[in-house]
């Protein structure tokens, strides 16, 4: 495992009851397992303003407030979770979106969108479309300004907000003024070097990955669906600007990383490489202080992005 951070390495070493590989797990299992946990390595939660819960088309909302956020036309945030399409929900990433309330004196709203094998490819994907069609027709009683909603995501939200952008670009869903897209997914074939290089020994594992794949994916699909595999689009022109974050020692690299040299070359893009950092490393915060760093990083981009910040 050379060029890992010191802090990767005692991520992965964390001393607890060790897990079962997802991909030895049922779904019911891998959910279980992971709400029981997903707090170990992650920061304690920050307060915020307000918490509160929504629901929109049978779907549940959670919404975060910054601390310092007033009622008005606020900057906002729509937040998509990782957990490979399979597990996973708003509150296992409520230290991101709390942290980035506060940071940017911001309203972050994420969804609790269905999950896979129950409701396959493209489900999550509508719930997440849907969402952001709620803030806008919500934005007054939210106290956000709709031409200010950023989105992200992680893992699986990543690949969602990618698709979601573009998706915004063609004037299907309601416009965003950028994205971040947090060590993304952007091809299901899951033919890159870093599926091998990185198969192994790194938390998130070659097979782990064919196994959220295989769930979300319905049989036969291949995962060659642009809107599953948002680095397969025809063109990228036009999406709104992008901020990438990866990490070096991560199956996903190569695929996140190409996906950042097409925005780079047929949009706007922006993209930080943690060299010695694993996939989920902004999740946990207590064990690596790095995390820190890459929110600090997202929230200046943000901050670019959105020219009503102010200098």
């Amino acid at each position: 495992m050379t060029g890992l951070d010191e802090s990767a390495r005692r991520a992965l070493a964390w001393p607890s009851t060790p897990l079962k590989p997802v991909e030895d797990c049922t779904p019911e299992e891998a959910r279980r397992q992971y709400l029981d946990r997903f707090a170990d390595k992650q920061w304690p939660l920050e307060d915020v303003g307000e918490v509160l819960e929504r629901q929109a088309g049978g779907i549940r909302l959670k919404v975060w407030r910054g601390r310092d956020a007033p009622r008005g036309r606020q900057p906002a945030l729509l937040y998509l979770h990782g957990g490979g399409w399979v597990i996973g929900a708003p509150e296992t990433h409520e230290d991101i979106c709390r942290n980035l309330a506060n940071a940017a004196g911001a309203v972050v709203v994420s969804p609790d969108y269905r999950l896979a094998p129950e409701h396959p490819f493209p489900a999550a994907l509508d719930d997440c479309a849907g969402a952001l069609i709620w803030m806008n027709e919500q934005a007054g009683a939210l106290g956000i300004d709709p031409t200010r909603i950023l989105i992200a995501g992680d893992s699986a939200g990543g690949n969602l907000a990618a698709v979601v952008a573009l998706l915004a670009r063609d004037g299907t869903l309601p416009a965003v003024i950028g994205q971040v897209l947090i060590y993304p997914v952007t091809d299901q074939r899951q033919t890159s070097e870093s599926y091998y290089r990185y198969a192994q020994d790194f938390g998130l594992t070659a097979k782990g990955m064919r196994w959220f794949r295989d769930h979300y994916i319905p049989e036969g699909a291949g995962g060659v669906d642009w809107r599953a595999s948002p680095l397969l689009a025809a063109s990228l022109k036009g999406v709104a600007t992008a901020f990438l974050v990866l990490a070096g020692h991560d199956v996903l690299f190569d695929e996140g990383h190409a996906y950042a040299r097409r925005l780079e070359a047929e949009a706007s893009c922006t993209c930080r490489i943690w060299p010695g950092q694993i996939h989920g490393f902004v999740s946990m915060g207590r064990a690596i202080p790095e995390a820190r760093e890459a929110l600090d990083a997202i929230v200046a981009a943000w901050r670019r992005m959105d020219p009503a910040f102010g200098p």
